[in-house]
């Protein structure tokens, strides 16, 4: 008895080792499709690893959507999110891969509409007053001009997709603030703060409202701003311009990953 007892114990023990090593257990169980667009943000910029065949989108293998779907396993996976994505964009190059079948979609967009480019350039750059203007004339963009294209998008994935889950990410927020840092004043670092929480308040919202499921990473990057001894975001990089005030690696890991998997 006691022998047949651990027999049983151990052929168990075999069989939860055999679904590990074979991909087979509850943990590693496959997934419908999963399709992932979007900015740099989404695409991995600033994380390294970029797969030579994605050229100047710099898709990389340490980005959320690659990690989420090395661990889940879904039956197929198409990468087209791309550095420098505007919504236009994404109507135009991206969607192809979504049909019916498609079952999660992961989104980030509408940042480059917005300016983040031009306002990051013009906070480094020139005074507190001129920063805090750019950043009105994006707020006034976010109100006026980028929910229309957040619709058109948001309605094309659903039009592509009808059964998929979506999930659309936003973006945190760059500094921690009432630190001691060098670079720019805290004005322009409140300043910045907000204009992303402006961002995400008006993403989410759209999101929302087409019945699409939010991703607030400002959460996981809480203690990992610039400025907080323990960034998950890049400073100003001289060498490599275009990583600047992207997440690194352990961002996507440890900020974006946990989110995508929770509202997944």
């Amino acid at each position: 008895m006691r022998r047949s007892r651990f027999a049983a114990y151990v052929g168990s023990l075999l069989l939860a080792l055999a679904a590990v090593l074979t991909g087979t257990g509850t943990a590693q169980a496959a997934t419908g499709p999963y399709v992932a667009l979007g900015d740099s943000y989404s695409s991995g910029v600033g994380s390294g690893s970029y797969i030579g065949s994605s050229g100047d989108c710099k898709r990389s293998t340490k980005a959320y959507p690659y990690l989420w779907a090395a661990a889940h396993s879904p039956s197929s996976f198409a990468f087209t999110a791309c550095s420098g994505a505007r919504t236009g964009d994404v109507l135009a190059s991206q969607l192809t891969p979504l049909n019916a079948a498609t079952a999660l979609v992961s989104i980030s967009i509408g940042g480059n509409d917005a300016g983040f480019s031009d306002v990051m350039t013009t906070c480094v750059l020139q005074s507190d007053s001129a920063c805090l203007a750019r950043i009105n004339t994006a707020k006034a963009y976010v109100d006026a001009t980028l929910p229309g294209q957040l619709d058109n998008v948001y309605s094309a994935i659903t039009s592509r997709a009808p059964n998929a889950h979506v999930v659309v990410l936003g973006y945190p927020r760059f500094y921690k603030l009432g630190t001691t840092c060098l670079g720019l004043s805290e004005t322009k670092r409140k300043a910045i703060n907000d204009a992303a929480d402006y961002l995400d308040t008006a993403t989410a919202k759209r999101a929302a409202n087409h019945g699409f499921a939010w991703g607030d990473v400002r959460s996981t990057f809480t203690g990992h701003e610039l400025c907080s001894g323990s960034a998950w975001l890049h400073s100003l990089n001289l060498l490599n311009i275009g990583e600047s005030y992207h997440p690194t690696a352990a961002g996507q890991s440890g900020g974006y990953l946990p989110v995508l998997n929770s509202a997944a």
